[in-house]
């Protein structure tokens, strides 16, 4: 589907010889941009196909994903286009998992890189979006549920610090009250953190959409695995 217009051809650009730069509305009208450096053969057989052609001619006219998936397969039997897709995003998500998992990590941070790392494949495979209409909103109430725990904890830490005030000479169901509050404090901290998460996570994918590379272009096995070895819930 790539057209005419939808590239420039450069000789030199930055320092860079042979630079194809890739400029179109992709999905929900988002525009791709890459500059991208390419061996010499591949950027004159790009000339080639752009003889003779004016905007609105596809580029790849004499090339469809029948003949390409016939040729692929040539070289490895059962390799396709979407197979050849499926294994670089895989490979993708594995190096990504591996690079930002934290094994110390709570498992609200262990689903944050993982989503991280989902995300690079999702930009890998161009599956963005536009920012979604409820997400301001969204992000507003958010917000206010993540003040409104700060300000619950700052009560918790000064009940916390006058039940061991009492605690300190106290008797022993004074001292119960202060190890009840302060494991409350500890609680009330711990859904601060995964709310301070789940802020960071939901802005970072505001413009990526996660669904389609997790249900079409990752082999679930990748996914399966790393939640069993970092103790992550499937």
């Amino acid at each position: 589907s790539l057209r005419y217009e939808h590239i420039e051809l450069h000789e030199k650009k930055d320092d860079k010889e042979y630079v194809v730069v890739f400029d179109f509305l992709g999905k929900d009208s988002i525009r791709y941009y890459n500059e991208v450096p390419v061996e010499k053969r591949v950027f004159k057989n790009l000339q080639l196909f752009m003889e003779n052609k004016q905007a609105g001619d596809d580029l790849f006219d004499r090339l469809n994903t029948t003949i390409m998936n016939k040729h692929l397969n040539e070289l490895m039997e059962g390799l396709t286009a979407k197979v050849f897709r499926t294994y670089n995003a895989s490979f993708t998500l594995q190096q990504q998992l591996d690079l930002l998992t934290n094994e110390d990590d709570t498992v609200a941070e262990k689903i944050l890189s993982y989503n991280r790392a989902n995300r690079a494949v999702a930009i890998l495979c161009n599956h963005q979006r536009s920012v979604p209409k409820g997400h301001q909103k969204s992000m507003e109430k958010l917000k206010e549920k993540i003040d409104a725990k700060r300000d619950t904890i700052k009560d918790a830490e000064r009940q916390v610090k006058d039940a061991k005030k009492d605690a300190h000479n106290g008797s022993v169901k004074e001292k119960m009250v202060y190890d009840k509050k302060k494991k409350m404090l500890e609680r009330l901290k711990d859904q601060l953190a995964k709310l301070e998460i789940q802020e960071t996570d939901r802005d970072e994918n505001k413009t990526i959409a996660l669904g389609t590379s997790k249900l079409n272009y990752l082999d679930p096995r990748i996914s399966v695995a790393w939640c069993k070895k970092y103790e992550v819930p499937i």
